[in-house]
């Protein structure tokens, strides 16, 4: 097992520092939403996460394998309802009501079907994928 770790602490306005390892990530909302547009917003971190997690697997796959894959692009987008994130609904979920994700391999040798079953491997090895799919114990303690 293998411990993951992050600290996010709020470095005023809507801008939120993030430490992971000794990499600092800045999350920020757009000035219309009130923020400075210093950084992605968690939302937009969330479908990095995703796709990066998705891009990681797919190369690990791929030389496993030994597949002739040049590259992968991934585009993620969901829609979510922001009058329950903005405490004026509670009708709807606060989350996406879904996510699209369209996947560009660069492997010219590989069939329809290859990516298609290129693509399920992939997912069922990513991290990410799995606990945006799967409930995962969240545990608070306020300190």
């Amino acid at each position: 097992m293998k411990n993951v770790m992050t600290t996010a602490k709020t470095a005023g306005g809507f801008k939120v520092e993030v430490k992971a390892r000794n990499h600092t990530m800045i999350v920020d909302q757009p000035q219309p939403m009130g923020g400075k547009d210093e950084g992605p917003t968690p939302l937009e971190y969330l479908f990095a996460a995703l796709g990066g997690c998705l891009g990681t697997v797919a190369m690990i796959v791929a030389k496993q394998e030994h597949l002739e894959v040049n590259g992968v692009t991934v585009d993620i987008d969901g829609d979510i309802d922001l009058d329950v994130l903005m405490g004026k609904s509670t009708e709807n979920r606060a989350g996406f009501v879904g996510l699209n994700l369209k996947f560009d391999i660069d492997a010219p040798k590989m069939s329809a079907a290859e990516k298609e079953a290129f693509v399920e491997k992939v997912d069922a090895r990513c991290p990410i994928s799995e606990n945006l799919m799967n409930k995962t114990p969240v545990n608070f303690e306020i300190l």
